[in-house]
């Protein structure tokens, strides 16, 4: 599967979208009893990288890389059977559009579930806060980087 997966996105994604195929085929072969163990490994293939486009809105043209997710799926299989293989893909590892673990780090900044908090029962947009907020979050793991900072 990770081979399939290698391959399709050197020629069609990006290093990040391997990667995170990497992870998630991990993340499933770990799962007991892992959903793996039955079907062809093409199938599994193409339903983590439906399940990766889904969460990182490949399909939308303002994306990089862009890819129609029947492009995805022409590569390997059908498309109905790849959305039902990236659906029980997603369920299983219980992920969801912008979801922090299967986010490309390229789409970090626009993740609005990222920068998200609560801070003292108000919802802020830590973005938007004071550098001595942000930096606080940043020593409580509660966002990965400055803001400010990113290159």
């Amino acid at each position: 599967m990770v081979a399939l997966t290698d391959a399709f996105c050197q020629k069609h994604l990006n290093d990040e979208y391997a990667g995170l195929a990497r992870r998630m085929a991990a993340a499933l072969s770990r799962k007991r009893p892992s959903p793996l163990a039955s079907g062809q490994p093409r199938t599994w293939a193409c339903g983590m990288l439906h399940a990766l486009g889904q969460i990182n809105f490949l399909s939308d043209p303002a994306t990089k890389p862009y890819m129609p997710i029947a492009g995805i799926c022409s590569a390997f299989v059908g498309q109905s059977t790849a959305s039902a293989k990236a659906a029980a893909i997603r369920k299983a590892i219980n992920a969801y559009r912008f979801d922090p673990n299967w986010s490309v780090h390229s789409l970090t900044d626009q993740n609005p579930f990222l920068w998200i908090l609560d801070i003292n029962g108000f919802i802020v947009d830590i973005r938007n806060a004071p550098e001595e907020i942000q930096q606080l979050a940043l020593t409580n793991d509660l966002i990965s980087y400055l803001p400010h900072d990113k290159s």
